[in-house]
């Protein structure tokens, strides 16, 4: 079988299983998400060895090196030979102790059994309170 010198890069990114349908990838490629020496592509730009992808996959920075081209899905081991993996570490989650988790418990509205469906009135306040709750969602 004869190496490729070219892929289309929405192939690529399939067949190295970063996405996992060639749409999205094409998707990713026009929405700005890949780069290529810190330039935006198009899916059909065409790869070669020896280049640095960058793909922002939501909070994600992933960086590959291109080792090897392949136009088809292969096993995950014989993928795993096509890329270098140059991505920064992803940020570590953050630990709450049980003092900082009862700072995220919201109340939550409850009523009394058998005291039937909220008035308007109580539905009113009920969503007041939901409305200032989201307010505070705005800060992160």
């Amino acid at each position: 079988m004869a190496e490729l010198q070219k892929v289309r890069i929405d192939k690529w990114l399939w067949a190295v299983r970063v996405f996992k349908t060639r749409t999205l990838a094409t998707n990713a490629c026009n929405a700005g998400k890949v780069k290529i020496k810190d330039a935006s592509v198009k899916a059909s730009r065409q790869l070669t060895v020896g280049e640095t992808v960058t793909i922002r996959k939501g909070p994600l920075t992933i960086i590959y090196k291109v080792e090897r081209l392949i136009e088809k899905r292969l096993s995950a081991s014989m993928v795993a030979d096509c890329f270098i993996d140059q991505s920064p570490p992803p940020p570590p989650k953050p630990t709450f102790s049980k003092k900082d988790a009862a700072f995220f418990d919201f109340p939550v509205a409850y009523r009394k059994r058998g005291d039937g469906r909220p008035t308007k009135r109580d539905r009113r306040k009920i969503d007041e309170l939901k409305d200032e709750f989201e307010d505070f969602d705005d800060f992160d």
